[in-house]
């Protein structure tokens, strides 16, 4: 027995050596010094450091030791770590008993990722609370577990000469943990005390604009002035936020009108979880989520009657079924709302992005006292640069599982895996918030939030972040990829910098399709019936598409069926006033506007008369397919929503009638359905005008808005429904994909769902990025992908 063990027994004695490569998200979250603490507790001597490509490591013992190291880099690794791939390489042993950290090193192509911004973690909370603690009060207090990442990036390795902290000398404290693998703050490149800054101050408006408050506590000051009615411009991780007492409702009216809001919808900042439950449904779900580390907003779905405290201003969120709630992610947020033991302050702030409405958030020190003048009182400020601008995320919960609305603060700049490698390329997305999205290889990374392209200011920051996102990437595109519409100001960017680089046109509606497919990881080699809709996309025949049934995979899309066409009277302006939208509808279903029609009414007698010449010639009236502008004309039609302050607003406020419907009504109006005279094959047509007929019907024998929006909504699942069920009787196909801007109606998307997955339908719908235009760069990229294959 001794014999036949002796040759295992001499083979693991004998010195074993392995460079081991680790790419992901693992610098900046304790990554070394967790590796350092595995090769110390296995006796293995060598090596770490941060390169370009990842960390790298070398490893020197026992082969069961060198095995043990290798097997446990994934299972144990730190909580803000994202390990993508390890890849091994043996080496021949050079000897050694200590195992170090080296100096980082540079050079070479960016490989590694770097991790979002991360909410404050427990244990920088409570030595923020504790009295004897030298961080107590710190408002930057931050560790490897949390704290700015992304927003602070200037380049990698990701060092602290590499952010915007590098100007910041550490103190011999802060440098004692920094260097010792054993401390929560070893390498934690924002590291900081009160001792060697960053600074916080508070500037008043009608101070000189480097005044300063002497004497007091900035945040005691800022607290005290939220309390009196007062607006404060509040510089965050990724920017400025304006913010002020939510239960106020003097102060949130007059944010609203120096922002120029309209009736958008503000979100809520609240301590805890719990101090919103009487205002908000809240599943564990989405607790989970507003207590995470990415601490999006949550679109929560209000309570009908909130009798006790604290309770948001009127003007916080009007109409809105939801109200979007988030917590504190930072150590001013917590500072801004109380520590145990301070005195009373506000219980919920509005916090919203510190920029007039369409702009682009603002993150310049010097910037935000200019153009935030206007809005602001005051300004809760510091010195720590910001060099990404970043929004807050926006998320929801869907049948129990997140559906992103905007991808930004805390995701991004996380990559998504793709089924299919890419060639290096870059996405630019559509001009409606608008991001863009890298990819190489099996990975894409989209970028944060960018805003409307609409904007000069919102081109600016599209265009540095492009810059910024290909450096800490290393992707080197060599391909571009844009929507097909001719006016789209991302895609005249695209053609102004192709540098005789190719540009590939994508339709805007197979990008949304393939977006879905690319999350749900299909390589295409089957199709998948796309049920795409939105507001506006440029369709192949010249019209506005919006309301598509299309057959697709990556290479190409067959237009099944599409929502009748009508026109769009006046373009933009039948989006900002639905009541357009409604009267055009009528018309195309023949029905008469007569006055005792709401939207008849809400149109101005002259304005009437205009229109009426308009669709009769013609003029200015491009024909859509939009679903979105459907739920429109529905809300208008029934008395909800006449004029649009903000983006869908009318079919926002149109899913939140159709919650107070009686849950016993099953009625749905129902469209007609139409072959295309030419040919079977030939797309089917959705008439709505059954519909509208329906709707008339019953608002003249009294039935309520909220019914006539429950039945619309049980029309339109019924819809897609026996589409998808034509399709598949037709083409052999049984997965759906729902997409697009409308889709982020969850009381659409649970019941399209559902009543698809009843009838043996598999169902896709997003997760990862959003069902909106923040989504559509990943579909371009893939199906660029396929128009420009990998070599």
């Amino acid at each position: 027995m001794s014999g036949s063990q002796a040759p295992t027994a001499v083979a693991e004695n004998t010195p074993r050596r392995r460079r081991v490569t680790v790419r992901g998200v693992v610098q900046g979250v304790g990554f070394r010094p967790y590796l350092y603490g595995l090769a110390t507790e296995l006796a293995l001597a060598g090596h770490v450091t941060n390169t370009p490509e990842g960390v790298v490591a070398e490893v020197e013992g026992s082969a069961s030791a060198v095995a043990r190291f290798c097997d446990l880099i994934a299972a144990q690794a730190p909580p803000l770590a994202r390990v993508e791939s390890v890849q091994h390489l043996e080496m021949p042993p050079v000897g050694g008993t200590a195992f170090t950290i080296l100096t980082s090193r540079t050079g070479g192509p960016a490989r590694t990722l770097v991790s979002p911004d991360s909410a404050t973690c427990a244990d920088c909370l409570a030595e923020l609370a504790a009295p004897a603690d030298r961080r107590h009060r710190h408002p930057f207090v931050n560790c490897t577990h949390c704290g700015p990442r992304f927003t602070i990036v200037t380049g990698v390795p990701y060092d602290r000469a590499n952010t915007t902290m590098a100007g910041f000398a550490m103190c011999a404290d802060c440098a004692r943990e920094y260097e010792d693998p054993a401390d929560r703050r070893f390498h934690a490149q924002p590291v900081a005390c009160p001792a060697c800054g960053p600074r916080l101050r508070l500037v008043l408006a009608q101070e000189a604009r480097i005044g300063n408050v002497e004497g007091a506590d900035p945040v005691t000051e800022a607290r005290a002035l939220l309390t009196r009615g007062a607006i404060l411009a509040v510089k965050g991780l990724g920017g400025y936020h304006l913010a002020c007492d939510a239960t106020n409702q003097e102060a949130v009216a007059l944010l609203r009108r120096r922002k120029a809001r309209g009736d958008k919808p503000f979100a809520v900042m609240a301590k805890a979880a719990d101090d919103v439950r009487h205002l908000v449904r809240l599943s564990p779900a989405e607790r989970s989520l507003l207590e995470g580390r990415e601490r999006p907003v949550v679109l929560l779905r209000r309570r009908l009657h909130a009798s006790e405290d604290p309770r948001p201003a009127e003007a916080v969120a009007p109409g809105s079924p939801d109200l979007g709630v988030m917590l504190p992610y930072t150590p001013v947020h917590h500072l801004l709302l109380g520590l145990p033991g301070d005195p009373d302050g506000p219980r919920l702030l509005v916090m919203t992005s510190g920029n007039l409405s369409g702009e682009p958030i603002v993150t310049d020190d010097n910037e935000a006292l200019e153009r935030l003048a206007h809005l602001a009182d005051a300004w809760l400020t510091h010195d720590r640069p910001i060099h990404v601008p970043c929004d807050d995320s926006v998320v929801r919960v869907c049948d129990g599982e997140p559906l992103v609305i905007r991808r930004s603060r805390g995701y991004a700049p996380l990559p998504v895996s793709l089924p299919l490698p890419v060639r290096p390329a870059l996405a630019v997305g559509g001009d409606l918030k608008n991001t863009f999205c890298l990819g190489a290889g099996r990975q894409a990374w989209l970028s944060a939030h960018i805003g409307d392209m609409d904007d000069v200011g919102t081109q600016r920051v599209f265009e540095r972040a492009v810059a910024q996102l290909e450096s800490i990437t290393g992707v080197r595109p060599e391909a571009l990829v844009s929507d097909r519409h001719p006016g789209y100001r991302s895609a005249a960017w695209a053609d102004r910098n192709a540098a005789h680089r190719p540009v590939v046109r994508v339709q805007h509606h197979h990008a949304h399709i393939a977006a879905a497919m690319a999350e749900h990881g299909l390589d295409g080699t089957r199709p998948v019936i796309g049920v795409a809709f939105d507001g506006t996309g440029q369709g192949d025949d010249g019209a506005v598409w919006g309301g598509e049934f299309l057959l697709a995979d990556y290479d190409r899309f067959t237009r099944f069926g599409h929502l009748a066409y009508v026109p769009l009277p006046g373009g933009d302006a039948a989006v900002r006033r639905p009541y357009r939208m409604a009267l055009a509808h009528l018309r195309a279903a023949g029905i008469d506007w007569s006055d005792d029609l709401a939207c008849t009414t809400a149109c101005p007698p002259d304005e009437l008369h205009v229109l009426e010449r308009q669709l009769e010639r013609g003029l200015n009236c491009v024909p859509t397919s939009s679903m979105g502008r459907l739920f429109d004309a529905v809300s208008s039609l029934a008395g909800v929503c006449h004029l649009a302050g903000y983006e869908a607003q009318a079919a926002v406020e149109l899913e939140g009638a159709a919650l107070h419907a009686p849950a016993d009504d099953t009625t749905a109006y129902a469209f007609a359905l139409h072959a295309s005279e030419k040919n079977r094959e030939g797309a089917v047509r959705a008439d709505p005008a059954p519909v509208l007929a329906a709707i008339v019907g019953d608002l003249r024998v009294g039935v309520g808005p909220a019914l006539v929006a429950a039945r619309f909504h049980r029309g339109v699942t019924a819809l897609v429904h026996r589409m998808c069920a034509r399709a598949r009787e037709r083409h052999g196909l049984d997965t759906v994909a729902l997409t697009g801007g409308v889709f982020a109606n969850t009381l659409l998307s649970s019941a399209c769902a559902a009543t698809l997955r009843e009838d043996g339908f598999t169902v896709l719908r997003h997760h990862l990025v959003p069902p909106n235009d923040g989504g559509l760069a990943l579909g371009q990229l893939m199906v660029a992908a396929r128009a420009t294959p990998t070599d």
